[in-house]
């Protein structure tokens, strides 16, 4: 494994960006087992997982260039990106309500593709797994409730209006439901963080 690289994940991603093939393997030793995990927690089936895996840095390798390199939160956006893959792939696969939308590249710019301002704090994968257990933590203080909705949006990939009908309440509730869990979770890990 080439995961011992003194490079940075934005120098990674710069190699990347001229086409340094190296580079991406060693952005793959470095965050594929993270990514698989994430994506397999949401489609559950590890062949499916794989490919998707694949997409992602197959992803990387031809779209860097979208990648905002002023911020340097190749942490967050390799996160979301798999996220962002992971979800689609069960969006098209579900039952009830398949997303039908034609899967091209300006798709994929539009909705596959992080777009992250400059402004979100960087975050790396050191400081990631440091702060797991504070994660952890903040999301344990959630009410039941809080956490399923999030679960929801954020790993089943259902939108406001999927879920207000799943669970039989209006959209304004489910809004509001998230934006408090969220707000509830931001105040948990502010709170640990001593800020």
């Amino acid at each position: 494994m080439i995961t011992d690289s003194p490079l940075s994940d934005i120098e990674l991603f710069r190699k990347i960006s001229a086409n340094d093939s190296r580079a991406l393997e060693t952005l793959y030793d470095r965050y594929s087992p993270l990514l698989f995990s994430l994506i397999k927690k949401i489609v559950s089936r590890d062949s499916i997982a794989e490919e998707i895996l694949a997409d992602v840095f197959s992803i990387i390798w031809k779209k860097v260039e979208y990648f905002n390199f002023s911020g340097g939160n190749v942490y967050s956006w390799l996160i979301l990106l798999a996220r962002n893959k992971a979800v689609d792939y069960i969006r098209r696969n579900r039952a009830a309500n398949p997303l039908t939308e034609a899967y091209d590249d300006e798709y994929e710019n539009n909705y596959i593709i992080p777009h992250i301002s400059s402004s979100v704090a960087e975050l790396d994968l050191k400081k990631a797994f440091e702060s797991r257990s504070d994660i952890e933590s903040s999301l344990g203080k959630l009410t039941d409730a809080q956490k399923y909705v999030i679960h929801l949006a954020f790993y089943e990939g259902y939108t406001q209006k999927e879920i207000a009908e799943k669970l039989n309440i209006p959209v304004q509730t489910i809004k509001s439901k998230l934006q408090i869990a969220l707000n509830n979770l931001k105040d948990n890990l502010t709170h640990q963080a001593g800020i």
